[in-house]
This record gives C-alpha cells, sequence and structure tokens, in this order.
C-alpha cells in the first residue's frame, strides 16, 4: 500500500480529501500517492502568505539566510535519495538526476549568499541641483507581495527551487504549484525548509491541479506570477491578469551555430559531442535543449556524419541505470506527439537521418535534415530528443537562420573569432549567447529568461529577486553633505 504524501500548507503538513497517483513514465508504476488541497485550504494558504507580508518582510537577514543555507546542506545530504525520486517520477536518467539535485543545492546557496547581500541600499546624493541641497536618496527593495510559483515537470525539483530560494532571500511569502505529473521533488523542499525557523504562512507547497489554477491567478492577494511551461499557457496567464506582474520562462527552439572557422578536427568532434548529448538530455525536454544545427557549407559534410554517431551512440534505456544517457519523455502522449511532428516532417520532404522509432513513452534519439522551414519542428519546440541540421552560407546567413524563429530563449555559437562573438551577442535577437558549446548551458547564478515568444524577465537567484521586489526611495533632508 502506498502511503499519501502530504502537502505544504503555511509551513505545515496537511492532507486533504482527495488524492491522485503520480507514476513513472517508463514502465508505469505507482512512485507516489500525493493529498490535494480542498478550496478551503488553498484558501488557508494564500490567507496566511497574505498576513505574514509585513512580518516576514522585515525578517532579519541572517534568519532567511540560515534556512536557505539549511535547505542546501540537506539537499546535498539527501542526494541520492531525491535524484532516485526524480529520476522515478520524472523518467529522468539517473545521472542528469543527480546534476539536477546539485544545481538546487547551488541555488539555495545562491540565495543564501543573496540574501545576505540584498537592500543594503544604494544613496544618491540630490544637491546636484540647488532644489535638492542637504538632501540624500537612499534606494532599497521591498517586496511587491506574495508570489504564485507554477513549476514545469521537465526539472522537477531546480525550477521549484528557482521559484522558492529567490522568494525567501527577498522576504516574499510564495506559494508554490508543482506540476501534477511531477509533484513530489517540489514537496521535498517542504520537508526540508519546515526544518528552519522562518515565519508561518512564509511558504506553502500546494499540488492543485491545473483546472483550478484560474482562481489564484485571478486573486488579487498574489500580485507576483512566476511561470516556467508551454507558451500557450503562460501568455494565457499573462493575458488574464494584465496588471499583475508575471515572470514568464517559456518555450524555445535552440540553435547550435557552427561556423567555419570552427574546422579542426578536434573542434568538430567538441561541437558534434555536445550537439548529440544536449539535443538529446532529458530526454530532450529542455527548452534550451539543441533543436536545430546552423553549420556553415564549409564544415556541414564533416560536421554531420559526427553528430549522427554521437546521436547514435546515446544510450538510451532504464532510467535507473547509470549508463543510460535518454530515458523516456514524461508520457506516451508526449512521446506521440514528437513521433508525429517527425513524420510530417518527413512527409514533407525531410530526410530521416537517424532514429524515428517510438516505444511507449520512449522515443529513439533523432536527427533531420533537409527540414522544410514551414514544419511544425521548424517552427515549434519540439520538447523531445531530435535535432535538425541545416546547411548555410556564412555567418550573416547563420545568424539570419537562428533570428528566423518566433524563439529567442539562448543560441550556441561555436567560433574561435571573439569578435563574431560580439557580433553574434549584439545581432542574435535571443536571452543569452553562448561561445564555444550549445545553447543548453546555463550557470543557476546567471540572468535566464528569453526574447520574443520565450517569455518576459529573468531567473537566476539575484535577477528573479528583482523582479518580486520594487525600489522605494527614502530622502532625508537638511543634511550635511
Amino acid at each position: 500500500m502506498t502511503s499519501t504524501t502530504a502537502f505544504w500548507l503555511a509551513g505545515r503538513q496537511a492532507t486533504g480529501e482527495d488524492t491522485f497517483d503520480v507514476t513513472s513514465p517508463w514502465d508505469g508504476r505507482i512512485v507516489g500517492q500525493v493529498s490535494v488541497p480542498t478550496d478551503a485550504q488553498v484558501e488557508e494558504a494564500v490567507a496566511a502568505a497574505h498576513a505574514v507580508r509585513d512580518e516576514f518582510a522585515a525578517t532579519p537577514a541572517h534568519v532567511r539566510a540560515a534556512a536557505l543555507d539549511h535547505v542546501s546542506r540537506r539537499l546535498v545530504e539527501r542526494t541520492e535519495e531525491i535524484a532516485r525520486l526524480i529520476s522515478a517520477e520524472n523518467g529522468k536518467p539517473i545521472k542528469w538526476a543527480r546534476g539536477e539535485v546539485g544545481r538546487a543545492v547551488s541555488v539555495f546557496r545562491f540565495a543564501a549568499e543573496e540574501a545576505r547581500r540584498f537592500n543594503g541600499g544604494e544613496a544618491q546624493r540630490l544637491d546636484t541641483d540647488l532644489g535638492g541641497q542637504g538632501r540624500l536618496a537612499l534606494t532599497r527593495r521591498f517586496p511587491k507581495g506574495v508570489v504564485l510559483g507554477i513549476a514545469p515537470f521537465n526539472f522537477p525539483l531546480n525550477l521549484c527551487a528557482h521559484k522558492i530560494a529567490p522568494a525567501i532571500a527577498a522576504g516574499a511569502p510564495i506559494i508554490l504549484k508543482p506540476a501534477p505529473a511531477t509533484p513530489l521533488s517540489g514537496l521535498v523542499i517542504g520537508d526540508l525548509l519546515a526544518e528552519t525557523e522562518l515565519p508561518a504562512g512564509s511558504w506553502s507547497i500546494l499540488p492543485v491541479a491545473n483546472d483550478r489554477m484560474a482562481a489564484l491567478v485571478q486573486d488579487e492577494r498574489l500580485p507576483v506570477i512566476s511561470f516556467t511551461g508551454s507558451e500557450k499557457v503562460g501568455y494565457a496567464i499573462m493575458d488574464s491578469v494584465p496588471r499583475k506582474h508575471c515572470t514568464l520562462e517559456l518555450g524555445g527552439n535552440g540553435a547550435a551555430v557552427v561556423l567555419g572557422d570552427y574546422a579542426s578536427d578536434e573542434d568538430l568532434d567538441w561541437a558534434a559531442t555536445r550537439i548529440a548529448t544536449f539535443s538529446n538530455y532529458q530526454g530532450g525536454q529542455s527548452c534550451i535543449s539543441v533543436q536545430r544545427v546552423i553549420a556553415d557549407a564549409s564544415v556541414y559534410d564533416r560536421l554531420l556524419p559526427r553528430i549522427v554517431a554521437a546521436v547514435e551512440a546515446q544510450v538510451t534505456g532504464d532510467p535507473s541505470d547509470d549508463k543510460t544517457d535518454v530515458g523516456p519523455l514524461v508520457s506516451e502522449d508526449a512521446a506521440r506527439r514528437v513521433e508525429s511532428w517527425v513524420k510530417e516532417a518527413v512527409e514533407a520532404g525531410a530526410t530521416l537521418v537517424t532514429g524515428g522509432d517510438r516505444d511507449g513513452a520512449s522515443y529513439a534519439p533523432t536527427v533531420l535534415t533537409d527540414v522544410p522551414a514551414d514544419t511544425t519542428i521548424s517552427c515549434e519546440e519540439v520538447f523531445g530528443p531530435v535535432l535538425t541540421v541545416q546547411k548555410v552560407d556564412g555567418e550573416a546567413a547563420a545568424f539570419a537562420a537562428v533570428n528566423s524563429s518566433k524563439y529567442g530563449l539562448q543560441a550556441g555559437v561555436f567560433t574561435h573569432d571573439v569578435q563574431v562573438a560580439f557580433r553574434a551577442h549584439r545581432a542574435l535577437e535571443v536571452g543569452g549567447v553562448v561561445i564555444g558549446d550549445v545553447p543548453s548551458y546555463r550557470a543557476d547564478q546567471m540572468p535566464y529568461g528569453g526574447a520574443k515568444q520565450s517569455g518576459v524577465g529573468r531567473e537566476g537567484v539575484k535577477f528573479a529577486m528583482d523582479d518580486y521586489t520594487y525600489e522605494r526611495v527614502l530622502v532625508l533632508t537638511g543634511l550635511a553633505l
């Protein structure tokens, strides 16, 4: 009999009237059973968060930093247990799940550091004009109010961490909704926060069904919404609450550009290995996974077979096996969707170079060439282990190909030329440009987010704290400056 996992209501464990099962996408086994909060319990969590705003904002920095440090340490201690949980409910290969726990460790550590630095204020003398004589402005930041954090399934621990940790660091109460497919990893964070001395009501973790989210989104006591997920849902949220502050981390179709100067055998081997690895890591279920390879004509014929060989070398299978590189997608429906997109592209004239096979929720690492620009797989985020490879003539054509997408999250540019790197930084309409590597690189402390339809706002602990707070100026008068 599977025991029921409680949720976290205003810092304490609670159970509701209903439950749902969390199943493994690999073998369909029940991983856990999760209790669902009632409408009354959701209201209690919101009311508690709203009521504790002033107290939490005034909590000494050392209290918030100590809580965040504690979570970071406890994640280290429970790394293997939590990694196994991530792998079980998400289908993520265990080696990638361990990496995810390591990233969450860093997120909470960065947040502890930022909590100690946050809000020291910036002084500005105002006597630069006659009317400001004897006046000094001190600008500090204060929470906008309670944060509603909505996390996706693909990084069920770390993307919950990216909602919770900055909120605590900034002194903003947070209500976190983990993804229905993968709630267990997010609920573990509650286990660790409950061991700290944060004020009651400052955090709740509620596995609320997606169809009950509209009321929370509309609730005026939740003025900040931090959402990571699909373009469709994200913009629907933003459009429904135009006066709220929304941070949206949405989709992408990440491009890796390999330019003509990146031409030695060593260069191309490195590029191919990185492309193959990061088109397929997390089963391609990362918004910055490599979906498009844009290769200069001068290197294309040497690069393509290397990519194909590296993709075919990816080990697929049981995510609990240390040797597995690529596990299943989150569900069989997700795999069927990827299958249909590949089929559409092939029927439209694309060449299937390798892969293209589905087995339940698993989809084989796949490479396509000659893909028509108007096919779904060219235009949309595949969110699966599929990449397309195209040939271009020169730097300008390569950058234009990157920018031809409606998305603009990150891009990778393989080049040795620092001048090209700066031209790429100026030309590419994306939130991040990675030189010498794939677009899939993300450091959790850097500003992370997109341009165009990849969203608004930035994650990365310090930058999320800015999104959760606003500037308030204090003017001091009659000073001898």
